[in-house]
């Protein structure tokens, strides 16, 4: 099953059946409500880890009584953190949600060379996106986590990617490494790297895909663009991926479609030893839960 939008992503990770998710820092109203539910749904159990007492006044305030023995009593973020990712190694939870606290600090935990869940490989982050105007869901990447990736960090960012949308059926994920332009200029550092990535794909080195780069927006968007311009690609007016050349573009990209266009979104770090739900803390609760189905279909794939 190819999943082009967020109820097919909940209707496959319901048939899938459970998988366990920790919370780290779980003492927050959203993420609560978010976790709550998928429960209700059939679809996760999970572990809290947080102050307890927050959490369970959180839960009845919510409508609900949470089992204390689900849990585990932290008062700091650091150790919350460490708890956390230790019932990760353990293989006690599939996969982490990020609750109230800095995300530099969760992160801190998971990179740890003796505690933490690395694989070796860069850690990256995977905004994604059912927008209403385009036909199926659409990855943005990294427009949360790596500030300005060489493109070594580049070719990382493009399998990471790719990975989590095999995933989610796409065979072939179609990638475009986005630019202002179509062409190689070489006073355009973002379409050097693009034309090199578009080389490495080719070799097989970021395999699994159709990738194309350099590329503008508009011709990954719109088949009919590309026509007119004469650019000839599997990609155009199909992009599965959208990789960008820095956090500044994914960034302004994700919240554009999300102000403007009335785009629905999740959020996930990839390339750990687990998927990473992970939101601002402001987010709101139906960007977690749908970050927490997107993290357990990357666990039930």
């Amino acid at each position: 099953m190819v999943i082009e939008s967020f109820e097919q992503l909940r209707d496959k990770v319901q048939a899938a059946g459970r998988c366990k998710v920790v919370v780290i820092a779980a003492h927050d109203a959203h993420t609560l409500e978010a976790v709550l539910k998928t429960r209700e749904e059939g679809i996760l159990d999970y572990i809290l880890v947080g102050k307890e007492k927050e959490i369970l006044e959180i839960g009845k305030s919510l409508g609900h009584e949470i089992d204390p023995a689900d849990v585990i009593d932290s008062q700091t973020d650091e150790d919350a953190v460490e708890k956390g990712i230790q019932l990760v190694r353990e293989g006690k939870a599939d996969f982490i949600q990020k609750g109230l606290l800095q995300t530099s600090t969760l992160l801190k935990g998971v990179v740890d060379k003796e505690k933490g869940i690395r694989t070796g490989k860069a850690m990256s982050h995977v905004a994604l996106l059912d927008v209403p105007t385009y036909h199926k869901i659409l990855g943005v990447t990294d427009g949360g986590m790596m500030m300005y990736p060489d493109l070594a960090k580049k070719k990382d960012i493009a399998i990471n990617a790719v990975e989590m949308f095999r995933g989610f059926g796409y065979e072939r994920p179609k990638m475009a490494a986005l630019c202002a332009v179509e062409v190689l200029n070489p006073k355009m550092q973002a379409t050097v790297d693009a034309a090199e990535l578009q080389k490495m794909a080719e070799a097989g080195e970021i395999p699994n895909c159709d990738f194309a780069g350099p590329i503008s927006m508009d011709l990954a968007m719109s088949k009919e663009s590309a026509q007119i311009k004469g650019f000839d690609s599997p990609v155009t007016g199909e992009a599965d991926i959208l990789l960008v050349p820095s956090i500044d573009v994914g960034n302004i990209m994700v919240k554009s479609l999300l102000m403007l266009g009335k785009a629905r979104m999740a959020g996930c770090v990839v390339g750990a030893k687990c998927p990473i739900a992970l939101n601002s803390r402001s987010a709101t609760f139906e960007e977690k839960y749908y970050s927490l189905l997107a993290c357990a279909c990357m666990v039930n794939k």
